[in-house]
């Protein structure tokens, strides 16, 4: 029994040095370079994540308006897009891939350009089956959010490294 403990020590040892060794750390906080941001634009739900994302991890960061900001993101086109990716041997749709795609830019609130238009692509697969149409809308949507909400986190890395 005391030679199974040590060799799961021995593992566990190894494991929590090559993890340090490899570089991994957690995510942690983005430090933006600006002391105010204004998100504008974007009619769908990835405004409000940047809102909430510099709420979050920035307290009054989120600037009431474009003129009071330091800097402003600027969201030019937010597009959803479904592309059928197989089909069965009848030509039912099997798997889709889900798109969503962002062009933005950085600007100061006199209309600068900080960091000029970039688009961001996001993809996500999903598999369809006929029998369960309410299931897989309600996957769909849920799978639009997701990628909303990682489509701000890109946003923010970006803007970070952009001064």
């Amino acid at each position: 029994m005391k030679n199974i403990f040590t060799h799961w020590l021995w593992l566990a040892l190894i494991s929590i040095t090559l993890t340090a060794g490899c570089g991994f750390h957690l995510r942690g906080q983005i430090e933006l370079p600006y002391r105010s941001v204004y998100v504008q634009g974007g009619s769908d739900g990835l405004a409000a994540a940047l809102q909430a994302a510099l709420r979050l991890g920035h307290e009054g960061r989120l600037a009431p308006s474009a003129a009071k900001a330091e800097s402003v993101i600027d969201i030019i086109s937010v597009q959803n897009s479904k592309v059928i990716l197989s089909l069965s041997g009848i030509g039912r749709v099997r798997e889709y891939q889900l798109q969503y795609r962002v062009q933005y830019q950085l600007i100061t609130p006199h209309g600068k350009v900080i960091l000029p238009p970039a688009n961001l692509l996001l993809a996500r697969d999903m598999t369809y089956n006929d029998a369960q149409i309410l299931a897989k809308g309600a996957e769909e949507q849920l799978l639009y959010r997701d990628m909303q909400k990682d489509a701000a986190q890109q946003i923010m890395q970006r803007i970070a490294s952009a001064k």
